[in-house]
């Protein structure tokens, strides 16, 4: 499944809850060749509605956290959520909608083969290392994703 096929059936699932209350399905964004790939937990109202992850607050200062390692958006990076629909009231997903859109955010990593992933928070960390996470514990360590470089920090939201 290449780009085109895997953001329609993105648009297309209904594997979960989540799909009832979204206005759109949330894929990502960014350079498909990236050797950076961020992942956060799921997209919040704004995101929703414009679908492209981390486009308010916390979009916001994870583009200043970008520039201050000399990255932007896009160039050399991508963006993507655990989920890819909208929690209601911009809750923290649920392990079973975690579970239901992993292919997906699976797919996106292969296709990317990122040198580096960086898990933004505790609901992308423990979707990505598949156990449960405890952030300060698991930041500034060097975890292992079938073979590529992991990291773990607080979501910008934080």
């Amino acid at each position: 499944m290449g780009w085109d096929e895997l953001r329609q059936a993105v648009a297309d699932c209904t594997a979960c809850e989540l799909c009832k209350t979204r206005k759109q399905a949330v894929l990502g964004v960014g350079d498909t060749e990236a050797d950076w790939l961020f992942v956060g937990e799921g997209p919040g109202a704004e995101e929703d509605a414009r679908g492209e992850p981390f486009v308010g607050q916390a979009g916001k200062l994870l583009d200043a956290m970008l520039a201050a390692i000399d990255l932007q958006r896009g160039d050399n990076v991508y963006i993507a959520n655990a989920v890819k629909c909208r929690p209601p009231d911009n809750r923290t997903p649920e392990p079973e909608e975690t579970a239901a859109c992993w292919p997906f955010l699976a797919r996106q990593i292969a296709l990317l083969q990122p040198k580096l992933i960086v898990a933004l928070g505790k609901p992308a960390a423990q979707t990505l290392l598949q156990q449960e996470v405890k952030i300060a514990a698991a930041r500034g360590k060097l975890h292992d994703f079938a073979g590529t470089s992991l990291i773990v920090t607080y979501h910008p939201a934080y």
